[in-house]
């Protein structure tokens, strides 16, 4: 079976021109004009853009945290990724105490049979020893070129400044990629106990324990190390204006150093934690100032940010309440576990299908950046840093024909029956926004057809990563 998209504008990091695409065997095979195919199912795109499909990759799927688990998992999440036009996502293992390997074939036994869109993974790295040193180089062929490790989190997933820099020296002769989650977890734990011992205990004392000095000093921090481990380094969830600095510090002295921001970050700031809903806004790292937003906007026009992923982590805002999902209730605990103690609130929002229109509308309707650059921070650069471009990421011929059709005329008010994540808010709920996917096709298949779900449990697959690109 093919297809033929006709009479669309297709829109790529580097380029905008009228173009058709015919897909044949889940690729594109063909773009030019006026491509003629009497054999081809003909798609119409007219008044359209024919943009890549986006790849986020930094989401939490199935994740227990906190007596509970995040409310997405594979099948669900990659539902509302491709309502929102993303069609690749990049997951994290966690590292239980068995071998890496185990590790990573415990969660694609999870992940494979329900995922409804093309997944990979990236391995957590929270206990290090002789035993893991042994094992990293061997995660490339298990698909995986790209770990995570902790600064804060003391006592569960924190590892020592040595550690960190014992893993980046491995990961740097390897092709592994360290991603940093930085913030200073001594400074943190000092913070909750005095608040706790105060009664401070509503959900804005999650913002006001987790300083931002912190996260500009941790991730400083980071780049030291991965500039004295000679390895590549991608601060995760940038937050903070001041962090932004750090990032460009050290590229500018030579640190092959990428990061990325998420959504939550450039709309909402530690005063929606002081909502009678506040619960809502709480993921860590925080929400910050007006200020932040300010220096992250700028790190995503000047190119010192790369990315723009999720974090997508959510939980129920009210779990004791099933919400209707696909025609059968479910409910969840959620954040209404920490109703007396900002300390048991999940930490985690959802973001999947929000990332794309939100940011469309803030980002290339005001002006800020182009369509191109848009395509580049929500699909082209994470395909290429994390080993996946062109295979996802672009529209070439040979690329995966993950396609979105962009109407940027689309008028949607927006929020959570829109998003179709499984959970019961949205963080952008009543809002107004302006440029949507109206089709979505993953490896040519047709998996969104206006408002009609045509995807499936397992359609989507595993990805094997090769070593990415220092952007």
């Amino acid at each position: 079976m093919k297809t033929l998209i006709k009479n669309g504008t297709v829109i790529t990091a580097e380029q905008t021109r009228a173009a058709d695409i015919l897909i044949e065997n889940e690729t594109i095979s063909q773009i030019a004009e006026d491509i003629q195919d009497e054999d081809a199912q003909i798609v119409d795109a007219s008044g359209l853009m024919v943009l890549p499909g986006g790849v986020d990759p930094h989401v939490h799927l199935e994740l227990p945290m906190m007596g509970t688990i995040s409310a997405d998992d594979h099948y669900t999440g990659g539902k509302a990724a491709a309502f929102g036009g993303t069609t690749t996502m990049i997951d994290f293992v966690s590292q239980e105490p068995v071998s890496l390997a185990e590790n990573v074939a415990r969660h694609r036994a999870m992940a494979d049979p329900k995922t409804s869109i093309d997944y990979s993974l990236h391995m957590n790295i929270t206990r290090y020893n002789d035993e893991v040193a042994e094992e990293l180089p061997d995660l490339p062929r298990l698909g995986i070129t790209s770990i995570k490790v902790f600064t804060a989190y003391n006592g569960r997933l924190r590892l020592d400044d040595g550690s960190i820099f014992k893993v980046m020296r491995v990961g740097g002769k390897h092709g592994l990629l360290t991603m940093v989650h930085a913030e200073n977890g001594d400074v943190i734990d000092i913070l909750i106990a005095e608040a706790l011992a105060a009664g401070k205990t509503a959900p804005i004392h999650h913002a006001l324990t987790r300083p931002a000095w912190g996260e500009v000093e941790a991730s400083l921090r980071a780049a030291a190390l991965a500039a004295q481990a000679d390895s590549p380094l991608y601060l995760v969830h940038m937050n903070v204006s001041g962090e932004v600095d750090q990032l460009a510090y050290a590229r500018e002295h030579g640190v092959a150093a990428m990061g990325e921001t998420c959504p939550q970050y450039l709309f909402f700031t530690e005063e929606d934690l002081k909502r009678p809903d506040g619960a809502k806004w709480i993921c860590s790292p925080p929400m910050r100032k007006f200020v932040d937003q300010e220096g992250l906007w700028r790190g995503l026009e000047n190119g010192t940010i790369q990315v723009l992923a999720t974090d997508h982590c959510p939980f129920f805002f009210n779990g004791r309440k099933p919400i209707l999902y696909e025609g059968k209730e479910i409910a969840i605990p959620g954040k209404e576990l920490g109703e007396q103690n900002f300390t048991l609130i999940p930490n985690g929002l959802p973001g999947l299908a929000d990332r794309l229109p939100v940011f469309w509308t803030a980002a290339v309707n005001s002006g800020k950046i182009s369509p191109n650059r848009f395509v580049e921070l929500t699909s082209a650069n994470p395909a290429r840093i994390f080993g996946l471009y062109p295979k996802k990421g672009t529209l070439q011929v040979g690329s995966d024909a993950d396609i979105a059709l962009w109407d940027p005329k689309k008028e949607v008010t927006y929020g959570v029956e829109w998003a179709r994540h499984r959970t019961d808010y949205n963080l952008y709920e009543g809002w107004k926004l302006r440029g949507y996917p109206t089709k979505v096709f993953l490896r040519g298949k047709m998996i969104v057809n206006g408002q009609e779900w045509l995807g499936e449990a397992g359609g989507g697959r595993f990805l094997h990563r090769l070593t990415g690109e220092i952007l």
